[in-house]
This record gives C-alpha cells, structure tokens and sequence, in this order.
C-alpha cells in the first residue's frame, strides 16, 4: 500500500514536471522565434521599439524675405502657434501636477469662445484616444496674444506648438506683384500620436514664380526619450539644420508705390471702374518701381476676386497708344512725310468705314496733326500709303509684342497680332482687333525713352542668400541693339509732346498737362469686344481708358502706363485723375522738375532736431509741412521725438513730440499704422500688444486717459473695410 502510494506521488511529480518542461520549452522557443525573427504578427520589433522611444521632430526653414528696393518688409515668416491637448494619462505619470486633460467639457468650455469652436466640437477632440490632438482648425496659426490668454487659463494638458505662417505687414500693398503663400497642413499618425507636418507654398506673384528659392529646405531632430516624454541623458541624436530660404529685394520703391495705391485706391472709389492698373517704370533700367491694380486683395485673409495679375496675365484691345508705333513704323520706313495731308473724318476700306473718334473729323489735315489728334483715318491711309501689313506685322514684332518680356512674374501672356485683310490691318494700326499686356506696353515705350532701344523690364533687383549674405543674382541692364533710328524717336517724341500741350482742336492729352512740367505721352481709348455677344459693346461707358507717358521730354527717366476699364462715369477723365497725381508725385519725390515743378500733396522733409525746442516753433514749423504733429503731455518744450532727426519723412506722416509735462494723456490712435503705435509706447515707455493685422480699431487705454504703467493693448484690422473681409484667423 504504501509503495502504491509513493509510486503515485512519483508520477503525479513527474506530470507536474513534465507539463513545466513543455511550457518552458514553448517559452524558450517563441524567445528564440522573437530573437531571431525580424517581426512578429507583421510587425517590425526593432522598428516598434525605436518608435515607442524615438523622438522626432521637424526643423521648419524659415521662408525666405521679400524686400523692397531700400529693404523694407513686404512679406516674411512671422510666428504663430498651434493649440495642442495632451490627452493620455500615462504623460502625467507619477508627476504630482496633472498633465493631461483632465476635464473635458471645462476645458472645451473655456477654450471654445477664445478659439472660435463650438463646445461639441472641442468635445470630440478632447475624447479621442490618443496620445495627443491639436485643436483644429481655430487652434491653428494663433498669435501670441491669443497663446497668453489661453496660458492664463491654466488649464491641465493643454499646449503649443510652435510653427511659421506667412505674414503681409502692408496688407493689399503691390499684392499682385508679390502675391501670396499659403500653408498647408499634413495630418501623420503614428504609434498612437497625430501630428500636424506644416508647409507654405508660394500660390500667386513672387511668391510663386520664385517657389523654390523662397523655401529652403526643412531638417529634423532625432532622440531618444524616456516615458515622459524627455530626452534621456547622454544619448545620441541625430540633427540636421534647416536651411533658410533666399531673400528676394524687389525693384519697388515703397513711396512711389505708396502713390500708385493712394491714386488707384481714390479711383476707384471715386469712378467704380471693372478694373483699373496703373505703372510706374524707370525708363532706363526697366526696373518696376510701383504698380497697383484695382480689385486689390490682402494675401493675409486671401480675398481674392480675381487671380490674374493685370501687369502681365491680362490681354485686352490696347486701343489708341499703339498709334505710336503705327506712326514710328511708317517713319522707319522713309516715306514718312508730317506735313503731307488727308481728308479726315470717314474713310471706306472695302465694304467697312473707318471713322475719326468725333466722328466728323477735322477736314483737311496733315499726318502730325494726325497724330496729335488721334485720327483713326490718319492710320488707314498709312497702313494703305506708307507702309503695308508685314512692315505692320515687323515693327510690332521687333518692339516686342506678340511675345514674352520675361518679367520675373508668373502667367505672363504674350497677345495677338493676328491681321490679315485690309480691314484689320487698319484697326490693328489703331489698337483694335490685336491684344497686348501693359508689360508690353510699358517695355515698348523704353524705345522712345533710350534712343531707339529697347530695355527688358525688371521686378526682380537682387536675391540674397541669408545664411552668409552672399548675392546669387543681382539683376543687370538689359539693353537691345536700337530697332528705332534716333530721328525717328526725336520726331515720335514732338508728336507726343504736341499731344499734351497743344493747342489744337482736336488735341488729345491736354488733360495731361502739368504746369511746368515736360510730359510727353499718348491717350487710348479702346472698344471692348464682348465674345459671348459676338460684337463690341456700344454703351457710354464701355471702353478701356489708357495713358501711356514719360517724362522729362528730352532725356526720360520715368515711364508711366495706366488703363482702366468701364468707369461707372467720367470716361478718360477717370484715368486722367489717377495718372496725373502719381506723375506730381513721383516727379516732386525724385526731384526730377527742381524747383520749377508746381507744389504737390506730397512733399519729403528730413527732420531736424527738436530736442529743447518750444513746443508752439515747432508744431507751427511741422504744420506749415502738412505733417501731423502728435504732442504727448503738456509741457512747454520738446524732450523726445519720432522720427529722429535725419530720418526723411513726407507730407501727412505723423510726427511724435514728447514735451517735459508730466501728465500724459491717451490719444486717439485711430487708423494708426503698428510702426507708430510702436513708436508711441517707445517714447511714453509703456509696453503694447497687438492683435490683428492692419490699422488699429481698438485700444485698450481710452483717449485722453492718464498714461500709468499699464501696457496697451490695440486690435488692428484693415482699413478699407468695403474693399476687405476683416474676419482675420
């Protein structure tokens, strides 16, 4: 009985051990399997394990700067913040302060008004199960003023990150030139973790033709980190810098561009046209020095109408301003005679008649008064008499329509000289039936403005690589053979001055003229081809208004071309406006008519010294500059002030005068730019933060508070508020 019983213990030991044996040899053949197996149930372990404790990250390069001529900020990289929640548990771990979220609807309750998202939405977020979830899309782009107030709220779990966007400090200022960038947003996923991979990419103007040098290239960082989330000491990680993108300076001059927005902005306000666009070029180099369309959009909100740019990616009818190089094509030929005549008024070609814009004419008149006249039968009888349609087609080509400028701008079109019977060689003589851009225009005017050759226009000056300052493009004089002989230009150049100062009946640019100025140019006016009609509207308004000029007369350094389509009313007159206060302007603002030139509404004065001033000198000397004067406490003389001395201003900028009284007062900041807010808390020593883009609206001292210690806070949104969507993200 009792060797039964101990043969039983036995064998129930051995079963015992036996099933342990088998279970540690399946324990140590998966370990084996799991060793040497590069993944199991397809998963890669190595890769899973790196994964679970690698940190990765991208090194954003900043987008390159675009400049003006004289290096003032058109569009940079400024930045911005993306609202992150951390939502798992295991981030707080053993860590006696929370952080992770631990309320949910609390937390989307007090972020919901701050970021613009509904409660339900935030919700949703905030529930998901993952390790973190950014709060989009009002968590994206935040300024930081919007990322203080949120960290004010103290809330569990809830961070940023820090990121890029584009930033357009001038609003609508040469939008088309410059264009826009807009970013773009990749969601990855990965173990559990979801993150937002940014990218700006240039869509319109500079920004997008110069796409690839704007951009640099983006880098990464690499380590290893221990659960919380933190770099483990003493490990390796791998980095590779960002290179930043190449700055680009523009050959726009901010104050002359400054004139083209304020004519063209007061334009159309004032005559509603389809469109108007006007340029400004130095008639030597090419170089683009402002130009301004109309409908204008801010690339900050992108309220785009319309995307094509008016300077290179428009066709349309040019109309009139192509009698001079009708005129200068019948002279190049050598049988060109001014003073031969011609019955003006009507004219048959074939079964079509031609008539003069009065409709009557002028009787009998000869080819320079033709001209001066823009007599439509002065061009059928030179396109029949003096030269034929291939010397047309020639000419036009050789100043260089019917082709690409290559201007540094995206979408450029090149236009149509297509004519054939008789009939449309003599419109194409008059500007009809043929399109061309205004680049084209305003390079075909460098023949009349360099002796007979034609210069390549510029927008581009120079671009900078701003790791080491190095120049890798700096753009050059780009000057033709002469396709025009220089009698031909002295002449072409009589006839435009005639167009604007003389005196006859049927003269057509004497709108143009200036006082003491030498203005030379040539008006158009162009019938509008409607393709859906399959005709040329005949309303009262229903023409493409156009200028096209330079000055001084005898050596010109600026060029000038303006058009605008169906203004509400006014017909040329609604041009002539615009045209003529950029010509004052720029004239006064280069100097270029000395002291002779008649006074303008914007003049530049250097500042002088105030400091230790009496206050009343000095505010009555400013005035009489009609420059506004904004004087801070009440005392008698000057202690501070901004601009300092030496810095130029113009006429309507504001000066600020700091004066030894000791109560400051708030003033009404109102339409104030950010530079002279900035420069107003500088002088009283106060802090300020801004929100918004723009003009200020709002401010957070009231008008003529006592100044303390308390910072001023200021909303900025855009000024022309018809024009705008001031609903800024």
């Amino acid at each position: 009985m009792e060797e039964r019983t101990r043969k039983s213990k036995i064998n129930w030991y051995m079963v015992l051990f036996s099933t342990f044996l088998f279970f540690i040899v399946i324990v140590y053949v998966k370990y084996i399997y799991v060793a040497l197996s590069p993944s199991v149930n397809d998963i890669n372990l190595k890769e899973f394990a790196s994964n679970r404790n690698t940190f990765s990250t991208t090194l954003y390069a900043n987008r390159g700067t675009i400049y003006d001529k004289e290096g003032n900020t058109l569009a940079l990289n400024i930045v911005s913040y993306t609202v992150i929640a951390y939502l798992s548990e295991s981030r707080t771990g053993s860590n006696p302060t929370p952080l992770h979220v631990v309320d949910i609807e609390t937390t989307a309750e007090k972020l919901s008004p701050i970021l613009n998202m509904t409660e339900e939405t935030l919700v949703n977020l905030l529930s998901k199960k993952a390790y973190q979830v950014e709060l989009g899309p009002g968590g994206r782009g935040i300024t930081v003023s919007t990322k203080k107030e949120i960290e004010a709220l103290e809330l569990p779990g809830i961070g940023f990150i820090e990121n890029y966007k584009r930033y357009y400090p001038n609003g609508d200022f040469a939008s088309y030139v410059i264009g826009y960038a807009r970013q773009y947003e990749e969601e990855v996923t990965a173990n559990n973790k979801s993150k937002i991979n940014y990218k700006i990419v240039g869509e319109l103007g500079i920004e997008s033709k110069y796409e690839d040098i704007l951009k640099g290239t983006n880098g990464y960082l690499q380590y290893e980190q221990d659960r919380f989330g933190y770099k483990i000491p003493d490990t390796p990680e791998d980095r590779k810098p960002a290179i930043d993108g190449n700055n680009i300076y523009l050959t726009l001059d901010s104050n002359i561009q400054r004139f083209v927005e304020t004519a063209v902005k007061e334009s159309a306000r004032t005559y509603n046209p389809e469109w108007i666009n006007l340029t400004v070029m130095d008639a030597k180099t090419g170089d683009i020095l402002g130009n301004s369309s109309m409908p204008s959009f801010n690339p900050n909100i992108k309220d785009i109408k319309n995307y094509e740019n008016h300077l290179v990616s428009y066709l349309y009818e040019p109309g009139s301003t192509m009698k001079i190089y009708t005129y200068m094509c019948a002279m190049e030929s050598g049988k060109y005679v001014g003073s031969d005549t011609f019955k003006s008024g009507t004219i048959q070609i074939g079964d079509k008649p031609v008539n003069d814009w009065n409709g009557k004419g002028w009787v009998v008149i000869d080819y320079d008064k033709g001209f001066e006249y823009s007599s439509n039968v002065a061009i059928a009888n030179l396109v029949q008499n003096v030269i034929d349609k291939n010397d047309l087609r020639d000419c036009l080509t050789s100043y260089g329509f019917s082709q690409k400028t290559d201007i540094e701008l995206p979408r450029e079109l090149v236009g149509s000289l297509n004519f054939n019977y008789p009939i449309e060689v003599v419109t194409a003589g008059f500007g009809q039936g043929i399109t061309t851009t205004a680049i084209q225009q305003l390079q075909a005017l460098t023949i009349i403005a360099n002796n007979g050759s034609l210069v390549k226009p510029h927008i581009v000056d120079k671009i900078v690589n701003p790791n080491n300052n190095s120049i890798i493009y700096k753009s050059k004089l780009e000057k033709g053979d002469p396709v025009v002989s220089a009698a031909t230009i002295q002449k072409i150049k009589a006839l435009m001055s005639n167009t604007i100062y003389g005196t006859g009946e049927g003269t057509t640019g004497t709108a143009y003229a200036i006082p003491n100025f030498d203005i030379i140019g040539k008006t158009g006016t162009s019938q509008i081809y409607d393709n859906k009609l399959g005709k040329y509207l005949t309303g009262y308004n229903d023409y493409i208004y156009s200028f096209a000029g330079m000055f001084p007369k005898d050596d010109p350094e600026i060029i000038v071309y303006a058009s605008m389509k169906k203004p509400t009313w006014g017909s040329s007159a609604a041009i002539n406006v615009a045209t003529k206060e950029v010509i004052k302007n720029t004239a006064k603002y280069l100097n270029i008519f000395g002291e002779q030139a008649v006074k303008t509404t914007v003049q530049e004065h250097q500042m002088k010294s105030y400091y230790n001033k009496k206050l009343e000198d000095v505010v009555a000397e400013l005035e009489a500059k009609q420059i506004e004067v904004i004087v801070l406490g009440s005392g008698d003389r000057v202690i501070e002030q901004y601009p300092k001395p030496g810095v130029k201003v113009l006429s309507h900028d504001k000066v600020i005068l700091l004066t030894n009284g000791n109560d400051l007062l708030m003033p009404d900041i109102t339409n104030w730019s950010k530079s002279n807010i900035i420069a107003l808390c500088n002088l009283i020593k106060i802090d300020y933060e801004f929100e918004g883009y723009g003009y200020a609206v709002n401010q957070s001292i009231s008008i003529n508070k006592p100044i303390l210690d308390e910072p001023l806070r200021v909303v900025l949104k855009q000024k022309y508020q018809s024009e705008i969507d001031n609903n800024l993200s």
